[in-house]
This record gives structure tokens, sequence and C-alpha cells, in this order.
């Protein structure tokens, strides 16, 4: 029977701790950001093969049957009880104190949208303040993501011919051939390309 998440974590985790490395000593040896090696071992991120032997290095430990599953997309889960552990509702707290702030600053540096958490790093860092104390850095750096327009043909599925959608602006893979053929633009596109989704049926063809 297959092991569940939480066994998985709590093997993940033993391993770790026997190493007697902190998260940040195996993100050196590795490459990967701190958060990001804890994301790993609780089975919140997944392990690119590329990256697998470094931490196989890092953890010698580390058993073939949990490195293989570290490769597995992950089902992504919290625990909404997790709230009332101090540290996160302490970071929760200042997310939601400072979000309005920190929103209108994105609308006034990128313009209408929001910052990615999934093209996302995210460390933790200790340093020393003016006063000679402790203190915290979390860094959040994601990727801008616009709001699109929300453009009625794209919704609705209108039948396009092909110099129409060049007129928006695609580039086509389609041969010449193809040019008085209906295209279907039931599928939504990217704002680059004047559609949402980013992708155009042509009978089997493929517009980007």
């Amino acid at each position: 029977m297959e092991e569940n998440k939480n066994t998985i974590i709590n093997r993940l985790v033993a391993v770790k701790r026997k190493s007697g490395k902190s998260c940040s000593q195996i993100a050196e040896q590795t490459g990967l950001t701190n958060v990001y090696v804890a994301q790993l071992l609780r089975r919140q991120a997944q392990l690119n093969p590329d990256t697998a032997p470094k931490l196989r290095a890092a953890l010698p430990e580390l058993p073939e049957d949990l490195l293989q599953e570290m490769m597995r997309p992950p089902m992504r889960s919290y625990d909404p009880n997790l709230i009332q552990e101090p540290c996160v509702y302490r970071l929760n707290e200042a997310v939601m104190h400072f979000g309005e702030s920190i929103k209108e600053i994105i609308n006034e540096e990128f313009g209408d949208g929001i910052m990615s958490a999934i093209d996302f790093y995210c460390s933790v860092d200790k340093v020393k303040g003016v006063d000679g104390k402790d203190r915290v850095v979390v860094t959040f750096d994601g990727k801008y993501l616009p709001y699109t327009e929300q453009m009625e043909y794209c919704s609705k599925g209108i039948k396009l011919k092909v110099p129409e959608v060049r007129a928006y602006g695609f580039k086509t893979k389609a041969s010449l051939k193809l040019l008085n053929q209906d295209v279907d633009t039931g599928t939504a596109c990217n704002k680059d390309s004047g559609f949402p989704g980013g992708f155009v049926k042509l009978l089997g063809y493929g517009f980007y």
C-alpha cells in the first residue's frame, strides 16, 4: 500500500535530522534556496531530476524510494490548523496588515497585476541589525503577472480566417495552403498574442 504524505514527510525529516544539517547548509550544497529545500522535504515541491544527485550528495542516507518519491509531482496542501502556530500566524498577520500597501506599490511600479507564487523564489536569512541583534529577513521574489483584458471574441469561439488571426499578431506554423481555413478561437490566449490562453487551433495546427 502506498505510503501517505505524512509518513513520507516524517521519513524525509528524519533523514535530514540524522544528517545534522540545516536547510541552509543543504541549500548551499544543492544550489537551491533554503525554503525550497524545506518544501522538498515536506513534499510541497517537486525535486528536479538534475538536482537529485546534489541532494543525494548532501543527504547520503536518503533512500532511493524517497528520492524517487520526491521527483513525483506532489499533492500540495496544508493543515488549516497551521494558522494556530505563532510563527505562521505572525507571518500571516504581517501580510494582511501590509498587504494593501504592498498591492498599491505593485500597481504603481508594474500595473494591474499580481506576484506569481509559482514562478517564485523564497528564502529566509539571518542578519544583524544596527543594534547588533538578530533579525529575520524573508524574501518573496515572484514574477509579475498582469491581468488579461477579457475580449469577447475569445470567449465565444468565433471563427476567424487565418489572415484575420495574423492581423491580431499571431505567428503560424501552418502551411500557406491553409490560409483560407477557419480558425477556432474557442481557446483563449495571452496578452502578447491578443487572445487569452496563448493557443488557437487551425485544423490541428498550433498558433503561438
